[in-house]
């Protein structure tokens, strides 16, 4: 599932070519997932490490993820006595 998740988020990436020649991208929808680097390929495996933070954050906190294209990825909050 968060394979899944990681792969979709992916395919949405915006990437720009910055005028230094640096480049930025980030996935629309997902707040504060946003990379830079000196490359095409350094931008999208920060833009990947970015995600997976992000993503465990949001696991741990219990936060809503939004969904993507029908993936969902949801964490129910047992407690255990």
């Amino acid at each position: 599932m968060l394979r899944s998740y990681i792969d979709r988020a992916l395919e949405k990436a915006q990437y720009k070519q910055l005028a230094d020649g640096s480049w930025f991208a980030a996935i629309p929808g997902l707040e504060g997932v946003w990379a830079n680097g000196s490359s095409v390929e350094d931008c999208r495996n920060e833009l990947l490490e970015v995600l997976e933070e992000w993503l465990m954050l949001k696991i741990h906190d219990h936060d809503e993820i939004p969904a993507l294209d029908g993936i969902q990825v949801k964490v129910e909050k047992k407690v255990i006595a």
